[in-house]
């Protein structure tokens, strides 16, 4: 189930674009994380603003775990938050709070904009670290909200590749995904005009192949995500978008 977890992260990590904003405080969306008809788990992502050092912040709150009989087998929890600068769409702070199977991570990611460090503090073994980071760097949860509002859909053509600087953990990461195109897809709220990508990731132990991914995307100004599909090493996992609340633009249904 270390795969449940893999796909929960993604959820937190990236796959929306827009030139306007496209989110604002309490914004709510809950996912249903499931292989075929069997619940695996299910993951949350909400917005709503708050404070940092007199700086004002969208805080972003990413919550994902394994329920049901899955839980009882491999129990996940995944706790994931970001802060980020209203007007600047950069990470002022990252949380990483996780539980998969008695592997735990307990970190809080300082960036320094100006500086360009990020203090990393680990408080399982109470040790702070610094680490240079590319300029205008996100954080997992940060890079989702940043290219929701950044990136211009309407230039994009079929194959064209977007790069980023993302920061995690204690790494510098570059970030790809290809867009595959425009699709409707039907959901339970009705058919949805899409855009399509694909994330590049490491093949091997867990995806078949660098291209395994794939994330449909609403082709409106919310720009939220509503399926990934993931071709894993040991099966297909997909998560569906099935609840959402107070989202800034209008939710656009393909009526015949």
């Amino acid at each position: 189930m270390k795969n449940l977890s893999i796909l929960i992260l993604v959820l937190m990590s990236n796959y929306s674009f827009s030139q306007k904003t496209a989110y604002d405080d309490g914004e709510w969306l809950k996912f249903r994380v499931h292989y075929g008809l069997i619940t695996a788990g299910e993951a949350t992502l909400k917005v709503k603003t708050e404070f940092i050092d007199a700086e004002e912040t969208f805080h972003v709150i990413g919550y994902g775990e394994t329920t049901g009989f899955t839980s009882w087998f491999f129990n996940i929890q995944d706790h994931y938050e970001t802060y980020i600068i209203k007007g600047k769409d950069l990470p002022k702070r990252f949380i990483r709070k996780i539980d998969e199977g008695g592997h735990t991570k307990d970190i809080q990611i300082d960036f320094d904009h100006t500086t360009q460090n990020a203090t990393i503090t680990n408080f399982e073994n109470d040790t702070k670290k610094i680490v240079s980071f590319p300029r205008e760097a996100q954080d997992m949860v940060s890079s989702f909200y940043y290219l929701r509002n950044n990136l211009d859909t309407k230039e994009l053509k079929v194959k064209n590749e977007i790069e980023m600087d993302m920061f995690f953990d204690r790494e510098n990461y570059k970030f790809k995904l290809k867009f595959l195109g425009r699709e409707i897809l039907s959901t339970k709220f009705g058919d949805v005009s899409c855009l399509v990508f694909r994330p590049y990731v490491q093949s091997g132990r867990v995806f078949k192949e660098k291209e395994s991914l794939t994330i449909w995307v609403s082709d409106d100004d919310n720009k939220i995500p509503l399926l990934i599909k993931a071709d894993l090493a040991v099966g297909s996992l997909k998560a569906t978008l099935v609840e959402f609340k107070k989202l800034k633009n209008s939710f656009k249904i393909v009526v015949d």
